[in-house]
């Protein structure tokens, strides 16, 4: 450890004498223990100031004249890295200190941040040789990243940096500091299919103007629960499709998946995500969930291709201004794979850009109620727009239910009977 007279080192500012000593992992591992993670191996990763780059390349330049004076020649690939020397020495003390695996491919990450101020300004004479390696970009504090650094090293010619920059480089004062000791989990992946059974629950919070109108929705009832029990900084919720604040989602359900970021804890038993399934169902009569599980980030896309290639079976309730007997809806029963022009809906122009898009029906069952009203049941293409197919949208889904009758028709409710996307797949009870 530094004594009074010790000097730092001019290359390495310290790193490879202060940070890889016991003391300091002990420091840096008491760090990831108080954090609270769950983690069976982890990747160690470290965040050396730029200026070491600089010093590093200052310090190979004059080895390798060096060298070439005892008619030796040194290429950059033999030198090691003084970022790889300390991964050497520091992993195995790490692994030994936490009981796990430093393993690359962990999706626990321990980072230390090194800052070193007094030589900040070691990079600066790069700016002036090497303009177009340091481009401001908007969410960077400085143009001198890591990235920038070694990429000017890699254009400078030999003569420009020794003009600049001194080899060996100078004796710094004092050591680097360790700025920050940070811990971060990558993201864990829930999903299963949830059904819907109020008419005044919107899928996602409804917030106009930065005033909530309806207290829940869909995504918090379910997600509220994930990350308290997954101890999650955020979360991200997406499923196959989505359904108004007035339509119930009834059948087997709408999948859905939720990405838990910076999670806590990460295992869970089947047996757990049963009981965190009934938790969910039991804090809600608005909603229920089933065959929650976890899976991975590749698997989503099975859930994305269904948004628009797959099926979905409807029941509506409709009215008719004209009234009407058994026999004058029949015909709809016999009507197969009816296609449809459908004009971005009035009610959601404000979110959807305006398009014309062609969707199929492919089949109508109907059931008469009385002289004004009958229940008709749907499948059709998924992304069809059901509401706009009954009432026709002032003439933007041609044909519709009003036109094909003869009269006007309107949707009084709508549940959604299935969506046909075969997944996550499903648990046993």
């Amino acid at each position: 450890m530094e004594t009074a007279n010790s000097q730092a080192c001019n290359v390495c500012l310290g790193v490879l004498q202060e940070f890889c000593e016991k003391d300091f992992i002990k420091k840096v591992c008491q760090k990831v223990d108080s954090s609270g993670y769950q983690f069976a191996n982890l990747v160690f990763s470290v965040s050396f100031p730029p200026q070491l780059s600089v010093r590093e390349h200052a310090a190979w330049l004059l080895v390798k004249q060096e060298m070439g004076k005892q008619g030796l020649l040194l290429e950059r690939d033999g030198v090691i890295q003084l970022k790889e020397a300390y991964k050497w020495i520091t992993h195995p003390l790490f692994s030994e200190e936490l009981g796990v695996p430093v393993d690359g491919k962990s999706p626990f990450e321990v980072c230390v941040i090194f800052a070193h101020p007094e030589t900040d300004e070691d990079c600066h004479f790069l700016v002036t040789v090497c303009p177009d390696c340091f481009k401001p970009t908007k969410n960077k504090q400085s143009v001198f990243t890591r990235m920038a650094v070694v990429k000017a090293l890699e254009k400078i010619k030999e003569k420009d940096f020794r003009k600049w920059f001194p080899c060996p480089p100078s004796l710094p004062k004092a050591v680097c500091t360790a700025l920050e000791i940070q811990c971060a989990h990558s993201a864990v992946f829930v999903a299963g299919r949830y059904n819907k059974y109020s008419r005044n629950l919107p899928q996602t919070p409804w917030i106009i103007d930065g005033e909530r109108k309806l207290e829940s929705s869909v995504e918090e009832l379910i997600s509220d629960h994930l990350v308290t029990m997954f101890k999650a900084e955020s979360f991200n919720f997406s499923s196959s499709g989505r359904e108004d604040v007035d339509v119930r989602t009834l059948g087997n359900g709408r999948p859905f998946a939720i990405e838990l970021l910076n999670p806590h804890r990460v295992h869970f038993t089947s047996q757990e995500m049963r009981e965190l399934q009934q938790t969910i169902n039991s804090a809600s009569d608005k909603i229920k969930v089933r065959d929650l599980q976890l899976v991975t980030r590749e698997a989503i896309a099975h859930m994305k291709e269904g948004e628009e290639e797959k099926t979905k079976t409807y029941s509506a309730l409709v009215w008719t201004d004209r009234v009407i007997q058994k026999k004058d809806i029949e015909f709809l029963d016999d009507t197969k794979d009816l296609k449809i022009d459908q004009k971005t809906p009035l009610r959601v122009l404000h979110r959807r850009p305006l398009a014309v898009r062609t969707r199929l029906i492919h089949t109508m069952e109907t059931q008469y109620i009385d002289e004004h009203h009958f229940r008709l049941r749907l499948k059709t293409q998924a992304g069809t727009y059901i509401k706009e197919f009954v009432h026709g949208d002032f003439g933007r889904t041609t044909p519709n239910i009003g036109f094909l009758m003869n009269g006007t028709a309107d949707i009084l409710e709508l549940d959604v009977e299935s969506v046909d996307v075969d997944w996550p797949p499903p648990l046993d009870d």
